[in-house]
């Protein structure tokens, strides 16, 4: 498919990952492709902000509540937690299971926001994927995580402020 991209998807509690090619055709129709299966789909965001979906002539009104690369998925009475990454992003994440980060790391807001809570002090211990800070931005609560072991040495970020992308949070070291 020309234009497709490929996203791998994993429920949480399943065993395996699932590649799911998109493909746009025009606004808010698309072909997906998930096992060598193409599906029609018609997707329109309502203004309650879910989506009614048209997934191979079948409707579906979902809610979704996205944070980082999960996903929390509301279909009829059914919750699914699903990880969602493009192929750069699974390759990064391969690249970067055996590297480790050393030194002082200075963890930064991804884009502007607010901060909503800090979950560390100066002094604490945190562990490499440690939820640190939680910075809201376009209206989804983003939890920054600690890129390694260490002590938390200075924290700059403060409930409730407004922060611009790469503004310094803290420092882990």
């Amino acid at each position: 498919m020309n234009g497709s991209k490929r996203y791998v998807t994993r429920v949480r509690g399943a065993r395996e990952s699932v590649p799911v090619d998109i493909a746009e055709q025009d606004e808010g129709n698309y072909v997906l492709t998930v096992r060598g299966r193409p599906h029609t789909v018609d997707a329109r965001v309502l203004d309650h902000g879910a989506v009614s979906l048209l997934v191979d002539g079948r409707s579906y009104d979902v809610e979704l509540d996205e944070s980082g690369d999960e996903v929390q998925v509301l279909v009829g009475f059914e919750l699914l937690t699903v990880d969602v990454a493009d192929e750069r992003a699974v390759s990064l994440r391969a690249g970067t299971a055996g590297f480790s980060v050393s030194g002082k790391v200075v963890v930064t807001a991804p884009m502007p926001g607010k901060v909503v809570r800090v979950l560390v002090a100066p002094g604490a211990q945190v562990t490499e994927g440690q939820g640190l800070v939680v910075v809201e931005a376009m209206k989804m609560e983003n939890e920054l995580k600690s890129p390694k072991a260490g002590t938390v040495i200075a924290v700059f970020a403060k409930e409730g402020s407004a922060v611009e992308a790469n503004a310094k949070l803290l420092t882990v070291e």
